[in-house]
């Protein structure tokens, strides 16, 4: 059994900015792990609870694999690697009772928990809010859905394709519905669950915070539904102000043009001209004073409402020359622009080299994953990759004997019931 003395510290990144931070990560698949990396790469000790023999879905959504030739219990996908770094892997039955006390005790000396399960689900097992603030007051707890806790849907399961759709983002994502390839497409990344798990982020720091104040934790319901209409904003407010539906401008925008893809002599480039200073040095880079001069052309407004007779002027002089020359010329005259990169010619970038974009970390059976450097850059307390994506279940003696001050023969009675 647990020892009586209190919990051990976190063991997160020293000097990190959540360093004094533990969470109990209850979640799996993307929008609630991407959290919990960010808190990871921020300095919290990030403790995973993983079903035992399975673990996290994503483990196995492969190829690709981290190692191929990883033995029991296998390879983990590239998928799983991309929202775990940082991280302790536990395995727990958490439908057992004795599984059940192991979460309550792990919640009862963390400062956070986040969980994704279906509405109602973990009240079945004495792990919900309310259950759990009864052993820790000061706990923010953070639970992600997809309807989120209330109305009519809350019930249904969703992925991410799914609020895509039911959001809105695909009616206004795609080719317009006129030209060749138009019509409806998600995103290529799986934004509902990625901006749902940075939505989490900023509600539990700011929790986090309140209860530096107040002393009191509290609950945060987090829905991708909300995430995904709320990232709609900027179309939303302009319906909600005129009453006119957003629709698809395909690579065009709404607001602004040239703001679009164009084919030059060997390829595409992007243009991003937003503002009318940047028009008149867009047709100086293209050499096309007589567009600068036509005052059907000099407001933004005028280029957007006559966008139909615009665009094919500009279209046939981009033609003209190759990606490298307007690139240069464009860039000379500081005009927005840019390549079309695969992945593999972004991290030939020079600019993303230099930010070090790409991180390499070492597995503990050797060799290395490719990972993404965090996007957060504090001076003071600088982000700090301290651990691999974890292999399932490889902290659970370390967790519980740190942590809870279990003994080893302890683990072994839970490990020989199933229980771990």
């Amino acid at each position: 059994m647990a020892n009586d003395q209190l919990a051990a510290a976190p063991s997160g990144g020293e000097g990190g900015a959540l360093s004094h931070l533990r969470v109990l990560d209850l979640s799996r698949v993307l929008a609630g792990p991407w959290c919990t990396q960010n808190l990871a790469d921020l300095g919290a000790e990030v403790i995973k609870v993983e079903r035992p023999r399975v673990g996290d879905d994503t483990r196995g959504w492969g190829p690709p694999w981290i190692d191929p030739s990883a033995q029991a219990p296998g390879p983990d996908s590239t998928y799983y690697a991309a929202a775990n770094r940082g991280k302790k892997s536990i395995t727990v039955d958490i439908a057992c009772a004795r599984g059940q006390q192991l979460v309550r005790e792990l919640a009862a000396v963390s400062d956070v928990v986040i969980e994704n399960y279906k509405v109602g689900d973990l009240k079945r097992y004495g792990l919900d809010y309310e259950s759990l603030r009864a052993v820790n007051p000061g706990l923010v707890y953070c639970s992600i859905t997809g309807y989120g806790q209330d109305g009519p849907d809350a019930h249904k399961p969703g992925y991410d394709f799914v609020f895509q759709a039911i959001g809105g983002l695909m009616s206004i994502t795609g080719e317009r519905d006129d030209l060749p390839g138009g019509g409806p497409q998600k995103s290529g990344i799986a934004i509902a669950d990625v901006i749902t798990g940075m939505y989490a982020t900023v509600a539990i720091l700011a929790a986090l915070n309140h209860r530096q104040v107040s002393g009191a934790g509290q609950y945060i319901d987090m829905a991708l539904l909300d995430c995904l209409v709320a990232l709609g904003g900027n179309q939303v407010t302009g319906f909600f102000a005129s009453g006119k539906i957003p629709h698809r401008y395909g690579n065009a925008h709404a607001s602004l043009v040239p703001y679009q893809v164009f084919a030059v002599a060997d390829g595409e480039i992007v243009v991003a001209v937003g503002n009318d200073t940047q028009w008149l040095r867009y047709c100086e880079a293209i050499d096309r004073p007589d567009l600068a001069a036509d005052e059907r052309w000099r407001k933004v407004k005028d280029r957007i409402t006559g966008r139909d007779q615009l665009v094919p002027m500009l279209a046939g002089t981009m033609l003209q020359r190759p990606a490298a020359e307007w690139i240069r010329r464009l860039e000379q005259y500081g005009v927005p622009c840019g390549r079309i990169n695969n992945y593999a010619q972004v991290f030939e970038e020079p600019q993303v080299k230099h930010r070090q974009l790409r991180v390499d970390m070492p597995l503990p059976g050797g060799g290395s994953v490719g990972t993404i450097a965090s996007p957060l850059r504090l001076q003071g307390t600088p982000v700090q990759y301290r651990l691999p994506p974890p292999v399932l279940g490889s902290h659970t003696e370390e967790v519980l004997a740190r942590v809870l001050g279990y003994k080893a023969q302890d683990v072994a009675a839970l490990r020989a019931q199933g229980v771990i």
